[in-house]
């Protein structure tokens, strides 16, 4: 099978991606605007062709040259596939344009736009937030208004926290509306007291070949407002648990309701305290925050992989039942240096629970600090694992409060 992947090399799981098509035996051609030298080897061995695009985002123009490069050099292409979330209308106009299978334009649209997406799960039935789409600060206030406080409003083809805020008062509105006047256009939403999940799949014609429900602690907003938490991201081995099973119905709902039938997915969702089960939002595409890479330790398995067959094979012949729950687990250093000094506290769990921990990627002492703000992983991550939930998060919660990276 020939696949064009839009964006081989960037941005971080990209190149697993690619490697894992290559690995099954499929002919991988990129498209970016990264020149091909820039992108790393192994990239580039995976790769059989590569065409480097001078915008990648004019969706239109990239459309026409990619299709002029491949008459000109006779390439047939199967599948057309972008796991990056700027890029899935991009990848469903080429398929449009080279008559390959996958997401139609329309319903890469419904997974890209808020609003669009919600309302094709409300007319299937499925609980979501009550949600107005807004242009204007006067229909932002109108929604709130509708809504009533607490609300969340955040961009309307947004991906992960980003510029998203809470409202709770007046006060809270004008901040966002000042805030937010970047944005052309918004999702006003009511806001869902509970904890949030996750719900990832892999699918092949329909057939969902792999799931996974990851806890986060505490919810992406609450972290982001607040720099001294370490965020966590559980994934949870026994799906069957009554606090997730209702996220695993929803998922298979959702995905039936938009039409999705191959490739990864990453959907957020609610669990309210009285077990009602609402729907966040979703991406066509792998969740971000290095979570592919916990899925792969809760299954000591390759999912990079397994996404390459399930495109090309249509199954999977890994066995992915998971063996335990992984925590991730990211830092920010506290301080006010530019660099990092010292790393407190990482030898002393490593020396007790060393057994249980099999990731640590932080930033070495003497290397610049990162904005975590800009960059998910922060200062770096760790991941802690056991086959017992319980454990797991009294070991996520030793790398959050114990390990300390001070910048100076």
């Amino acid at each position: 099978m020939k696949v064009l992947m839009i964006s081989p090399g960037f941005p971080a799981d990209m190149p697993h991606f690619t490697r894992g098509l290559a690995g099954v035996g499929a002919t991988v051609i990129g498209i970016g605007d990264q020149p091909q030298a820039a992108l790393e080897k192994p990239v580039r061995d995976a790769l059989s062709a590569y065409h480097q695009v001078a915008q990648l985002w004019d969706e239109e123009r990239t459309v026409k040259t990619v299709a002029e490069w491949i008459a000109q050099h006779k390439v047939s292409v199967d599948r057309v596939e972008c796991m990056w979330e700027p890029g899935v209308v991009l990848a469903a106009k080429l398929r449009a344009k080279l008559g390959c299978p996958g997401l139609s334009v329309e319903q890469a649209r419904w997974f890209r736009d808020k609003e669009s997406m919600k309302q094709v799960l409300d007319a299937a039935g499925i609980r979501t937030p009550h949600h107005y789409r807004a242009r204007t600060q006067d229909e932002v206030r109108q929604a709130a208004l509708k809504i009533g406080y607490p609300a969340i409003i955040k961009p309307i083809d947004g991906a992960g926290s980003a510029d998203t805020y809470t409202l709770r008062s007046d006060d809270d509105l004008k901040a966002a509306l000042a805030a937010l006047g970047h944005i052309q256009e918004v999702s006003v939403e009511e806001f869902i007291e509970g904890e949030e999940f996750t719900y990832d799949a892999i699918s092949a014609d329909g057939n969902v070949l792999f799931e996974n429900v990851a806890w986060y602690r505490p919810k992406p907003l609450v972290a982001r407002q607040n720099p001294w938490i370490s965020p966590q991201a559980i994934c949870i081995r026994r799906l069957e648990l009554p606090e997730v099973a209702g996220g695993v119905e929803l998922g298979r709902k959702v995905l039936a309701a938009l039409g999705h039938r191959t490739g990864f997915t990453h959907m957020e969702w609610f669990r309210k305290p009285d077990g009602e089960v609402v729907f966040g939002e979703i991406g066509a595409r792998s969740p971000g925050g290095r979570l592919t890479h916990g899925m792969n330790l809760s299954l000591d398995a390759d999912l990079f992989t397994a996404w390459g067959e399930a495109l090309t094979k249509g199954r999977i012949a890994q066995d992915l039942r998971k063996k335990f729950n992984a925590a991730i687990v990211f830092k920010r250093a506290q301080g006010n240096g530019d660099r990092i000094a010292r790393i407190e506290g990482l030898e002393r769990i490593m020396a007790e629970d060393g057994q249980h921990v099999p990731l640590v990627d932080l930033v070495p002492v003497g290397a610049p600090r990162r904005d975590w703000k800009q960059v998910v992983t922060g200062d770096g991550w760790m991941v802690a694992r056991h086959p017992d939930l319980g454990e797991t998060l009294r070991l996520a919660d030793r790398l959050s409060s114990e390990v300390r990276m001070i910048a100076g």
